[in-house]
Formats: C-alpha cells, structure tokens, sequence
C-alpha cells in the first residue's frame, strides 16, 4: 500500500517540478534528478530502485500531503497531476507508443556516460523532451502548462518541462501497476495522507 502512496507521490512531484519552472525558470535540482533517474530504471524490482532514498521524494510527499489537506497554493500542480493521470490510461492503451517510448529511453540513459553531471542531465532531458513532443504530446488530452512567457520561451526550460511530465507518466504508471485509480483517491484519502506522513518523518 505504501508503494502505492510512493508513486502517486512521483505524480505530484513531477507536477509540482513542473509548475516551479514554468512560473519561476528554476526548480529543485534535487527533486528533478529523482525524476529524470527513473525514467531510467526501467527493469527495477522496487520503488525503491527507482525513486532512490526517500528524501529524493521529500518534495513530491510534501505537496500530496498540502493537496490533500486542501491547501490551496497548488491548483495549477493539482491540475497537472490529474492530467498526467489521465494521459497514462490512454498511453497505457498504446502498445506502440510505449514500445518507442521505452526503447528511446533506453537508449538515452546510455548516452553521455562521460560527461559531468550538469550537462549530461541537461542533455538527457533534451532528448527526452524530444521522445515527449513526438509521442505523448500527440495524445489527448493534451497537458496544458501555464506560467511566465518568459520561461516558456526558454528551451532549456521546455526541455525540462517535457522531461518532468514523462516522469510524472512514469509514476502515473507505477501507480495504476500498483493498483491505483480514481475511486482511491476519492474514498481513501485519509489512508494516503497517513502513508504520506509516515514517510516524512520516517
């Protein structure tokens, strides 16, 4: 059950991540590596493998948590979230598209092994982005981010955008794996916000 709870957290950390850059132009770095690494670890045998330590996660359990106690600074991540939950049942339904995606990502996780941190990230979610805008992106409903002109302009910004959506795809997919659905976050709530809180002081 807490794995379950663990990836709905991914969802809203990719969505939170999301909305810091769109309305900002910077966002967690730390938070984001998590992401962009488990879009990686494709063949894991546990979250653990793919999400790492849990403070990896801290950002994605701190805003479900917000959610569901019914803050209200988190529309816009809210509404992302939702979105990537619905574009996973539609993925899910595409054996074609989740074919190319897994294969493309496969093959960027291979890619500049060489270089420093910084940059091989920034290069990774380049082409993830790019894997984004030629497959999910052509799915509806389409995932609609809002925020500063300015930083929607800005590639590298888009880049990691793109980036952070797939790895919200990523958790939506573990989620529903794991059991996952709408009629659970409508009637078990209670649940999730006590799973939540337990991974935060844990």
């Amino acid at each position: 059950m807490k794995d379950k709870t663990l990836a709905l957290a991914g969802v809203f950390q990719s969505s939170e991540l999301v909305r810091q850059a769109a309305c900002h132009g910077t966002w967690s770095g730390y938070a984001a590596t998590a992401c962009l690494d488990s879009l990686f670890r494709l063949e894991a045998d546990s979250l653990d493998e793919i999400y790492g330590d849990r403070q990896r996660m801290r950002l994605g359990l701190e805003t479900l948590q917000a959610v569901l106690q019914g803050e209200n600074d988190y529309a816009d991540t809210l509404r992302y979230s939702v979105g990537l939950l619905q574009l996973q049942r539609k993925f899910n339904r595409s054996g074609r598209v989740q074919d190319e995606v897994g294969n493309a990502l496969q093959e960027i996780a291979r890619q500049d092994e060489e270089l420093e941190q910084h940059e091989r990230e920034d290069r990774q979610a380049h082409d993830v982005a790019s894997l984004y805008a030629r497959t999910l992106s052509l799915i509806s409903p389409r995932i609609m981010v809002s925020g500063n002109p300015q930083y929607l302009q800005n590639e590298r910004v888009t880049d990691w955008i793109r980036t952070l959506l797939m790895a919200g795809i990523r958790s939506a997919t573990l989620w529903q794996q794991l059991g996952g659905g709408r009629l659970e976050l409508m009637f078990s709530r209670k649940r999730i916000l006590k799973d939540v809180q337990e991974f935060l002081v844990s």
